[in-house]
């Protein structure tokens, strides 16, 4: 039987949807210090970040309070690593995962291995899929392109890549390590890259707006 394996993050769920989640629980533990409602620093979170990117977020708003300290700009990352986050599948994650409930379904995704297994945890995919790779569980050079977790697949199911297919959105890495074997892929267009112009190398070799056309 054909295998199906799919990235996270803006594949399956919208990935701003965790960043805010986080926000919340900072807001939650800088409440008390700022004398700021929570609500309140959560929206002015979500503002900078929407301006200026996630980098700074934490260092920014601690700034304009006058409370900025090395302690507790690591505090801040400290809870937004380790919060449960509050995620949804996106819809036609949630219907393309139970039309294919019958095939052997695996998740590959990059990133901080406790973030993204508290993802996983949120998302109640342990039940939905044979198994979740975090690659960074590896060491971090097996992240993708790095075919290696691919191929794991292809030994646990007995299969050759070419009846493997995998489904992600970030075409500066998701495809460009496995096409050279034979792996087929699927480009998602939505999230960051969807609008993202690739050569052939890092190009899938189809691409559909939602999980309902495979």
């Amino acid at each position: 039987m054909p295998v199906l394996v799919f990235d996270l993050d803006d594949t399956l769920y919208p990935e701003l949807s965790y960043v805010h989640s986080g926000f919340r629980a900072v807001a939650a533990l800088l409440s008390p210090l700022l004398s700021v409602p929570d609500e309140a620093l959560a929206m002015s979170m979500i503002a900078e970040e929407a301006v200026q990117g996630r980098g700074q977020v934490f260092d920014n708003v601690l700034r304009q309070h006058g409370r900025w300290s090395k302690a507790l700009v690591a505090a801040c990352l400290r809870t937004y690593r380790q919060h449960n986050p509050e995620l949804r599948l996106y819809p036609d994650a949630e219907r393309c995962l139970t039309r294919f409930a019958d095939w052997p379904l695996y998740i590959v995704t990059d990133g901080h291995k406790e973030v993204q297994a508290r993802k996983v945890a949120a998302l109640n995919l342990a039940s939905r899929v044979r198994h979740a790779y975090l690659t960074n569980r590896y060491g971090r050079h097996r992240a993708k392109p790095d075919p290696h977790v691919f191929q794991l697949i292809c030994r646990r199911e007995g299969v050759a890549p070419e009846e493997v297919t995998y489904v992600g959105d970030n075409v500066r890495k998701d495809f460009v390590g496995i096409k050279p074997l034979g792996f087929k892929t699927v480009r998602i267009l939505r999230g960051n890259y969807a609008h993202y112009e690739a050569d052939a190398a890092h190009e899938a070799d189809r691409s559909i707006h939602s999980l309902d056309e495979l």
